[in-house]
């Protein structure tokens, strides 16, 4: 189902960064250093509106500009197909691997981490607003 999120100014950021990532992966390396630029400008919005860089969405742009980062060095410019995969997948259904993956982190969650909360966190279905809201506390 679509989850086009288009009164969110966080949808329109994703939207342009997958845009710069298609550039990039379609042979033009100069979309990969916007979707960089745009991906640092993020998380300084989110950081400042927050008050705080460990912000959660401020930490999923951390791991997402890491990411970006690692595949910057042209033998692995093949890894730039993951962020922009997953760059749309955000776009058009709102799933969003790297907050899902952040969420995992032990500062974000307060369970012991296992398979089954993996599971949990990997396979449910896309939310509005924070992964991190669209868990229930019971079994």
């Amino acid at each position: 189902m679509l989850m086009l999120e288009y009164r969110d100014i966080g949808w329109w950021y994703w939207l342009v960064t997958a845009g710069l990532l298609n550039l990039g992966v379609a042979g033009y390396p100069v979309g990969f250093a916007l979707a960089i630029g745009l991906t640092i400008f993020q998380f300084l919005h989110y950081a400042i509106q927050a008050g705080s860089f460990s912000s959660f969405p401020a930490q999923v742009r951390v791991g997402y500009l890491i990411l970006l980062l690692i595949a910057l060095p042209e033998p692995m410019n093949w890894l730039y197909w993951l962020p922009t995969a997953g760059t749309w997948a955000q776009v058009l259904f709102g799933y969003c691997g790297m907050a899902r993956f952040v969420s995992l982190m032990p500062w974000n969650r307060r369970e012991p981490l296992s398979s089954a909360l993996i599971k949990k966190t990997f396979i449910s279905r896309p939310v509005r607003g924070s992964v991190k809201q669209g868990f229930s506390r019971g079994p």
